[in-house]
């Protein structure tokens, strides 16, 4: 049966080995019972004098005490068996006795218990304070936290790489496979092999295909998991459904589970979802026509019906919290989302066309602004629209803003009388086109200079030179509502 989640639960940070620990000469730390298996893993430092601590361990603990809640006829009676069988019960992962002040060395009981239950018992010198142990821990898992990061980004970078080659989908399935040290599969809707990499003890192969069915799409038992996992011969197993929505299922065998292998797993997820959608549909070919076509001179509304719709709405997006530019990877999973793969990463945001029959939700981790639904001969406006839009929706911090399309007061002026209004009311900007889009927004957000100097990504001290340039060059008073309406009306003529 697939593994159901149990506690104690541990964090995402990758665990230390007791043996790391051991190994540092500054702590002089010495195992003096317990098993000596390399695979014992530290995941945090907790100090306790509590005489049951079992109540305050999340498991993974190396509990450090000194041992002063041990009373003084505690070695005739079962007090330490007591409180080793506890820890192990909370799933303690080690036990470190400090020495001095309070005993001068282990007592004996102890480091029996501790044999007897198999838990790791650790001396600690008087020269070692509890508080350089744990900061010993965190440094380790810093350590470790660098490396798995370090090993996470290479494998999506390899991945990345391998969805590029002529062979994708079985290139993936190989670096996957050799990223995790094991076997990774992709199975049809039928649940046949379509293709695979790697090696797994047959029993384990044999039990992939049946956890595969187990998430995937459409069976008799009605709504699945998105993935699972299970455990079959000492070999960890986990299924993938694909998101292409055709049933497509990616398993992957490996003899461990690190920490990152789960991301990894679901990088090439993602691209072989990208992959399969585009065989099943046929839409890569569509695309590649409709970009030679373009490249040889037929017009965008001539090519838009091999991409699949007649009206498009542009989608500009930028993560949410500042850090890293996005990445092809995390572009091609936005376009997924989105439900569309005319995706375009570029200067830290994201381009996505998408037909106008498709809603567009926000999405996790994602600022959006789309524009209008827009004929392609219109792309160009709507992509102004967009990127407008995600200025707007960064300055207020909104998940999702729309470009509107209403009819306005704007609309009872015959266009040319109205361009001619604009043009001769701006042209002391006409130089500026910064200056321009700087009042554009400015106005746009009523005024607010915090939000304009996110909008533009400039300071607000910049903001605040370019209002003043504008009035200056405008000879107006910005403060009167009045010359705000028909500035307003004006950039909207532009």
């Amino acid at each position: 049966m697939p593994d159901t989640p149990s506690a104690p639960a541990v964090p995402p940070t990758p665990p230390v080995p007791l043996s790391a620990l051991l190994a540092r000469e500054d702590l002089a730390l010495r195992q003096i019972a317990g098993p000596r298996d390399a695979d014992t893993a530290i995941h945090w430092a907790h100090t306790s004098e509590m005489a049951d601590p079992y109540p305050y361990l999340l498991g993974g603990e190396l509990l450090l005490t000194a041992g002063v809640h041990i009373p003084e006829a505690a070695g005739s009676g079962t007090y330490f068996d007591d409180y080793v069988s506890r820890i192990v019960a909370a799933g303690g992962a080690a036990l470190g006795f400090g020495l001095a002040p309070v005993h001068d060395t282990v007592p004996r009981a102890l480091v029996t218990a501790c044999d007897h239950y198999g838990l790791p018992l650790l001396e600690v010198p008087p020269q070692t304070t509890f508080s350089a142990v744990a900061r010993a821990v965190w440094q380790l898992m810093a350590q470790a936290r660098l490396a798995e990061l370090r090993r996470v980004t290479e494998a999506q970078q390899s991945l990345a790489a391998a969805a590029s080659r002529p062979d994708p989908v079985p290139s993936v399935l190989r670096q996957l496979a050799q990223r995790v040290g094991g076997r990774a599969v992709l199975y049809g809707p039928d649940g046949a092999e379509l293709a695979g990499a790697g090696r797994a003890p047959g029993e384990a192969a044999r039990a992939l295909g049946e956890l595969a069915g187990v998430v995937r799409p459409g069976g008799p038992a009605g709504p699945t998991p998105a993935s699972a996992t299970d455990t079959v011969a000492g070999t960890r197993l986990a299924a993938y459904v694909l998101g292409s929505g055709q049933g497509f299922v990616l398993g992957v065998a490996a003899p461990r589970r690190d920490p990152g292998d789960h991301t990894i797993a679901s990088v090439a997820a993602v691209l072989l979802t990208l992959l399969t959608g585009e065989q099943q549909s046929g839409t890569g070919a569509a695309r590649s026509s409709a970009l030679v076509r373009l490249l040889l001179g037929a017009p965008p509304e001539a090519v838009a019906p091999l991409l699949g719709g007649d009206r498009w709405v542009v989608v500009h997006a930028r993560p949410t919290r500042d850090g890293p530019a996005p990445d092809a990877v995390a572009a091609s999973a936005l376009g997924t989302a989105l439900g569309s793969t005319l995706v375009d990463l570029g200067d830290g945001s994201v381009r996505v066309l998408v037909p106008a029959d498709r809603a567009t939700a926000p999405q996790p981790g994602w600022t959006l602004g789309l524009s209008a639904p827009a004929a392609p001969s219109d792309w160009a406006a709507a992509d102004t629209q967009a990127a407008r839009a995600l200025a707007r929706a960064r300055a207020t911090r909104t998940a999702l803003v729309r470009h509107g399309e209403r009819t306005g007061l704007a609309d009872l002026v015959p266009p040319a009388e109205a361009e001619l209004h604009a043009r001769t009311l701006l042209a002391p900007l006409a130089q500026g086109t910064a200056l321009t889009e700087t009042l554009r927004t400015w106005l746009s957000l009523h005024g607010s200079w915090d939000r304009t100097a996110v909008a533009l990504s400039v300071h607000r001290n910049t903001v605040r030179q370019r209002i003043a340039r504008c009035a200056a060059l405008l000879e107006v008073d910005l403060d009167d509502p009045d010359v705000r309406m028909e500035l307003w009306f004006a950039l909207g003529r532009r």
